[in-house]
């Protein structure tokens, strides 16, 4: 079983990004489970959503608390949130930014990914410039890291699932699946 956290802000489409790549994994033949976890509902506040995944039956019914992947689609919250709780050495952080971290200790351990997912969306117009939703763009980006699940099933489930601009949400995906770079961490 795989189980990834996502950070976020409300109003950033965290929760959605989890539910939609919960249904392209579904679609894609896996049992999965996702949930959200509010502390303050309010635009801008600190949001964690959860995914799990496997080929099997889940049967867990707990909170997540030693994730393998992390997605952090709000860097701001590196300096409020620490994104690494509990996650499995070796696992995947994908970080909303446009360049790499400038201090890469508190990563160290860890596979690094980054894409400008905020830009992704200004630019595919969705959202405003001051509040863009990028969680589309997170998900195509997650898929590439992750070499799961296909991208024409990450298309399907935002075609199902989004009902505002769903052409643009999927050009989203699609350019941060190719735009997304992984860091080389030293060991």
């Amino acid at each position: 079983m795989q189980e990834i956290r996502f950070h976020g802000r409300g109003g950033q489409g965290t929760v959605v990004a989890s539910i939609l790549l919960a249904k392209a994994f579904f679609k894609a033949g896996y049992d999965v489970q996702t949930f959200p976890l509010f502390g303050v509902e309010r635009r801008g506040a600190p949001v964690e959503a959860y995914l799990r995944l496997d080929k099997q039956k889940i049967l867990a019914r707990n909170n997540v608390y030693t994730p393998d992947h992390v997605v952090v689609q709000d860097a701001r919250l590196l300096q409020s949130v620490d994104v690494t709780r509990g996650l499995k050495p070796g696992g995947w952080i994908l970080l909303n930014i446009p360049n790499p971290p400038e201090k890469l200790n508190p990563f160290s351990g860890f596979r690094l990914a980054f894409v400008d997912a905020t830009q992704i969306a200004v630019k595919c117009d969705l959202g405003t410039r001051t509040h863009p939703i990028i969680n589309t763009a997170m998900i195509g980006a997650f898929a590439r890291i992750m070499e799961m699940p296909p991208l024409d099933i990450i298309s399907e489930a935002i075609q199902a699932e989004i009902t505002t601009q769903p052409d643009k949400n999927i050009q989203a995906s699609k350019e941060a699946y190719e735009q997304v770079k992984v860091f080389k961490l030293a060991k």
